[in-house]
């Protein structure tokens, strides 16, 4: 798994509401990625964002964690066990 997966908090901050969004529309252009959620509040004088990324890879597994989602090279989905 890459590093780039494993943080996926964003924090933006600016005196102003459009240039909050336009930070934040000019980050996703940069990083190629989506904004999955996002929550916006004052403080002080700033409009601050705190952003949670759309991860770029998702490992499914079951509830205790011991099984573990694999595609083959075939593109079928199978379950292996650890």
């Amino acid at each position: 798994m890459s590093d780039n997966n494993k943080h996926n908090l964003v924090y933006f901050e600016n005196p102003s509401m459009r240039g909050l969004y336009d930070a934040m529309t000019e980050w996703q252009r940069d990083a190629n990625r989506r904004l999955l959620s996002i929550t916006v509040q004052r403080d002080g004088d700033n409009y601050c964002c705190i952003a949670l990324t759309n991860p770029t890879e998702v490992v499914i597994t079951s509830a205790d964690g011991h099984n573990h989602a694999n595609v083959s090279r075939f593109g079928t989905l199978a379950v292996d066990g650890q």
